[in-house]
């Protein structure tokens, strides 16, 4: 998981608040419902010390969020009188909470959120098709494909004096608009990386396009056999089931390399101390940490990302820390690894490495 949206969200002293909203409506008194939740969360905010403005500024966010009813779970941070960055989940949270902190409290939304693959949907018919790609970053792009001719889109009656002629020519108008519809999707998932290909609409007009498409975005392409279109159900569950096994590929690659590099003695480190040296120096390639919201470990930090230790006497000799301050590990480990370009890996609870609790696959060796 890529971090750098995160880094503006450092260039804060702090306090931080981290808010997990559970913004559900499922009852006829559901708006109510989500108020006394955000209530019981803003109390516990206030039991905390958050700065006034602050939560002023939180406070508008979920109202302005509850009123326009966009999300059922929503991830807010904000510092300085200003909300930083907020997250909107496909779901509530696993556990609604907030707090007050040095640092944002991220790894349970990096968790919810999950890695982001660049992914294109293509829904074709005999006229052309349209293609919508979401880019690594959430970015969307809507493209429409009109083919260059429209006629004669259907084959004729048997029986009709002029019968193989035109059936030659709607042939020659599916290929062609066809043709244009492939190297459009060739086009746009170079230029959005797409990771995942799915190509939905007329049977006809599917196997055509699959002819069409080249060989490395054809190996990336997964056919949906079903003449769905935008919106349809199927295809938002055909396209969340071949996200959910690009997550589970890119966890079990990783896991296997950080077991091969840890067993050669080469470029991996399990345990805490060893990874805190490791992303304090930024030898750390990719940050794994195991999905546990309510882990003990604690870390003392510095201003500095790189300023972070087990021990507070070793920031003050090492780092000339005047006051450093505890926080929860993984922040300190997420904002270090922000700050030198790292990627994160949160393992599910039942995935590989279930006893692995922090560990890191380095760039290099010390």
């Amino acid at each position: 998981m890529e971090l750098s949206f995160l880094k503006t969200l450092y260039q804060h002293p702090g306090p931080y608040v981290s808010v997990y909203a559970d913004l559900t409506r499922t009852t006829e008194d559901a708006s109510k419902a989500a108020e006394l939740r955000w209530r019981a969360l803003r109390a516990e905010l206030e039991a905390q010390h958050a700065p006034k403005d602050t939560l002023r500024a939180v406070e508008r966010t979920l109202d302005e969020e509850m009123a326009e009813r966009r999300s059922e779970g929503l991830v807010v941070f904000a510092a300085d009188g200003e909300v930083l960055h907020t997250g909107r989940l496909p779901g509530p949270p696993r556990t609604a909470h907030a707090c007050v902190a040095p640092l944002p409290h991220v790894v349970p939304y990096l968790a919810d959120r999950g890695d982001r693959f660049p992914h294109l949907t293509a829904i074709v018919d005999r006229r052309g098709g349209t293609i919508d790609c979401v880019n690594a970053d959430g970015r969307r792009e809507h493209i429409e494909v009109e083919g260059d001719e429209d006629y004669p889109i259907h084959k004729t009656k048997a029986g009709d004096w002029n019968q193989s002629r035109f059936q030659r020519s709607s042939e020659n108008v599916w290929k062609a608009n066809a043709k244009k519809v492939a190297h459009k999707i060739d086009r746009v998932a170079e230029r959005c990386g797409a990771e995942a290909v799915l190509i939905a609409g007329d049977t006809r007009a599917r196997t055509a396009v699959l002819d069409e498409i080249s060989e490395p975005v054809l190996e990336r392409t997964v056919e949906v056999d079903k003449n769905t279109g935008a919106g349809d159900p199927d295809l938002r569950a055909e396209l969340g089931r071949v996200l959910k096994l690009k997550t589970t590929e890119r966890v079990m690659a990783v896991a296997e390399r950080f077991d091969r590099e840890l067993a050669n003695g080469q470029r991996a480190v399990a345990g805490l101390p060893a990874t805190v040296q490791a992303v304090r120096q930024g030898q750390v390639e990719t940050l794994i940490l195991d999905d546990d919201p309510d882990s003990p470990s604690r870390l003392w930090i510095g201003p500095d990302p790189a300023q972070v230790a087990a021990d507070p006497a070793e920031l003050r000799d090492e780092f000339g820390v005047a006051d450093p301050v505890p926080e929860r590990a993984d922040a300190a480990l997420v904002r270090a690894l922000t700050a030198t370009d790292g990627d994160l890996l949160v393992l599910p609870a039942d995935g590989p490495n279930a006893n692995l609790h922090v560990g890191a696959i380095l760039r290099y060796t010390a």
